[in-house]
């Protein structure tokens, strides 16, 4: 293409590189100063009158615009630059490219959530997701890296001599990166109607066009320079609600230090709260709730003709007595809204009683804060059997993210784009410090906002409660809602059902600030979604462009064919995943987990063996990969209950070592690993130059021909 500021410098080499980086540093430092203007100038509108809902579109339509922009400048047909960028990603750049692709809505959205309502239990995700990256510097990013190859598929193709390898590479790439991508499109969807007020489903396909706009036009090139403009946004949007909170609560601007003091606060209104006679009451009232179905449950025919004769009944004598037309339409809603037949209403009186029994325990069914796993080790066996599970799935899940993270074609697919392997290494040092910024925070801002909820709302008239409650009740009930259960028209903790996909995002309102920076948290956490999702999908495309169509049905094909196809691709997947997630599948953080567990399963062992073990063959990788993606999906299938009700199992759950299905990964990858060895030591070894030039990627000092 014509020149753009994301073209490499001239000169060659190393002097090259630094005029490149050199141009780069400009580019984004007066970038990220102009963003911060614009940020600015908002806000002084805003005090001048400027409506909220402006406020949001123009945030969307500048950010997207922005991307857009970048990947227009950024579009290419060469294949180098395409697909790995032209290997010319200074570490630094690349570190960061590699957090914006990391900071997926999971993170940027539910990880604070997900530590606001399970306390302690969710650590194993930042542990488990920070550690990951340790392996990648270890175990694989600089040895992938020397072998060359453009995608994962493409190594597995050229580790082990064959296209069945690269061809179940294919479809575990897809499987994980699919999975990953409904979960982002979704939070995509999520933020554009929260921002524009926009349906959910049409939000969706707003934000689909600001993804496809970037990783259309310019492949890995266009994507990578976004995903830095997209970073300093998600980061600068992460951490100004946090610090004011920070300031607000306690006078100090360094919320990673001081949310200890607020955490043993915390602790101390959890117990006032367990004690709290109106807490008591509403806890009864659920519980009262759940009964009465229960009841309804035992005889499904008689209680269904007992419901319809009752809103029969109302609805006649509102008639027969000329009531108010309010009146007279609520009762043939409520009428109309009885479920049709006996299978209906029991399948929907069996989820209210569950809903309501959820609901009908201490702290809004949440667990002490500070407290490390459910049970007690000094209980009775009941008590130390729930205290062993749930520290056992502490620890499986914590493996699951942490070898997934190490095996995500998508992340491994960032080292390829670095211009040496030792930057490859430095780039995962940067990589790690970017990402260490959100999830050092993120453990801060959901002890803020518990303590702001527990100690500022708990307590207040339902009259005077803060308006952002009403405004996300109006964007998802499922995401947050209230009720005056006891009817005293003071509010309990126990009448908010909140999600925490929804804490990030509402932490600014919560926090009383202006609403210029919900705007900036929400252009940050579209910003988190769109750069994992531009990086899925290209990850997607490529596998099936340049793994499944050039490299197994026509070597033949032009540079610029296999990139149209490419192109092609990407928007019929992306289109696919929009369906998807307009489904509301399931909530971001199984989907995502979901997706580290079929990862690790999949690729961590052939990786890991194809690396570090030259007789790894290829009907052992081959085996290993389908043993270990076989059963973790088998597993999932078994015992999630969504997946359950998609491929109809009846069966009863069955839990192995009572660890949850989040966590599957953590018997594939295993098995993954037995089968490779065994199979690659009862088969043929690999041809000698294969393992020559195994013995020379881990020691390039070695001569070839003498492994």
């Amino acid at each position: 293409m014509a020149g753009s500021m994301f073209d490499h410098g001239t000169g060659g080499g190393t002097a090259g590189n630094k005029a490149f980086k050199d141009q780069l540093s400009k580019v984004y430092g007066w970038y990220t100063g102009g963003f911060l203007v614009f940020v600015v100038a908002l806000a002084i509108l805003e005090q001048m009158g400027l409506p909220r809902n402006w406020i949001g579109f123009i945030f969307l339509l500048a950010t997207v615009g922005l991307y857009a922009g970048i990947g227009i400048m950024s579009r290419t047909t060469d294949a180098a630059e395409y697909y790995v960028a032209g290997r010319r990603v200074p570490a630094v750049y690349n570190g960061m490219a590699t957090g914006a692709d990391w900071m997926s809505a999971a993170s940027f959205i539910g990880m604070a959530g997900t530590l606001y309502l399970t306390g302690f239990g969710g650590l194993a995700f930042i542990l488990g997701w920070t550690g990951g990256y340790c392996l990648v510097a270890l175990f694989l990013a600089p040895y992938l890296r020397k072998f060359g190859q453009f995608t994962i598929p493409d190594f597995l193709g050229a580790r082990f001599e064959g296209n069945l390898p690269r061809f179940l590479g294919i479809l575990a790439a897809i499987l994980c990166s699919f999975t990953y991508v409904v979960a982002q499109i979704y939070g995509v969807g999520l933020i554009t109607a929260r921002l524009t007020g926009l349906a959910f489903e049409v939000g969706i396909f707003v934000g689909l066009g600001g993804i496809l706009v970037c990783s259309f036009l310019g492949g890995m090139r266009a994507v990578t320079w976004t995903q830095v403009a997209q970073y300093i946004i998600l980061i600068v949007a992460y951490m100004i609600p946090v610090v004011w909170l920070s300031v607000k609560q306690t006078g100090v601007p360094i919320p990673q230090a001081i949310y200890g003091y607020q955490l043993a606060k915390i602790t101390e209104r959890e117990a006032q709260l367990k004690k709290d006679p109106k807490e008591l009451e509403v806890i009864a009232a659920f519980k009262a709730k759940a009964d009465e179905f229960g009841a309804k449950l035992k005889d499904v025919p008689a209680a269904l003709a007992a419901d319809k004769a009752a809103a029969q009944k109302k609805l006649d004598d509102l008639r027969a007595s000329n009531g108010a037309v309010v009146d007279i339409q609520a009762a043939e809603k409520a009428l109309a809204g009885l479920p049709k037949d006996e299978a209906e209403a029991k399948k929907a009186w069996t989820a209210a009683k569950a809903a309501n029994e959820g609901r009908a325990k201490p702290l809004a069914g949440m667990p002490d804060h500070a407290k490390q796993f459910a049970g007690d080790p000094n209980g009775d066996e009941k008590a130390q059997k729930t205290f062993n599970e749930s520290r056992r799935n502490f620890l499986a899940l914590v493996f699951c993210l942490m070898v997934g993270t190490a095996a995500l074609p998508h992340i491994l697919m960032r080292y390829y784009t670095t211009p040496s392997v030792k930057e490859a290494r430095e780039s995962v040092t940067w990589s790690l410090f970017f990402i260490f910024l959100l999830y050092f925070t993120a453990p801060a801002l959901a002890v803020l906002v518990k303590y702001e909820v527990f100690s500022v709302l708990v307590g207040t008239p339902f009259d005077k409660l803060p308006v952002w409650i009403a405004n996300w009740a109006r964007v998802d009930p499922t995401l947050l809602s209230v009720i005056d259960i006891n009817k005293d028209g003071i509010f309990q903790l126990g009448e908010m059902r909140i999600g925490g996909d929804i804490i990030v995002l509402a932490t600014p309102e919560i926090g009383g600030l202006p609403y210029v920076v919900s705007g900036l948290v929400a252009a940050g956490g579209l910003a988190a979604a769109l750069s994992t999702a531009d990086g899925l999908l290209l990850t997607i495309a490529n596998a099936l462009s340049h793994d499944l169509y050039y490299k197994m049905i026509d070597p033949n094909a032009s540079t610029a064919r296999r990139v149209t196809i490419s192109k092609a691709l990407l928007l019929v997947v992306a289109l696919c995943a929009a369906y998807v997630a307009a489904q509301k599948p399931a909530d971001i953080l199984f989907l995502v987990s979901a997706a580290f567990s079929f990862a690790a399963a999949a690729f961590f062992p052939a990786l890991t063996l194809g690396i570090f073990w030259k007789r790894a063959n290829k009907w052992g990788a081959s085996l290993g990969m389908i043993a270990g993606l076989g059963i973790t999906v088998y597993y999932m299938v078994q015992n999630q209950a969504w997946l359950r009700g998609v491929f109809g199992v009846t069966s009863p759950v069955d839990l192995w070592f009572g660890i949850l299905p989040i966590s599957a990964g953590v018997f594939g990858v295993p098995l993954g690993f037995l089968v490779i060895i065994v199979v690659s030591l009862f088969t043929g070894q690999p041809r000698q130059d294969t393992q020559e030039l195994v013995e020379h990627v881990r020691y390039p000092n070695l001569k070839m021909g003498k492994a």
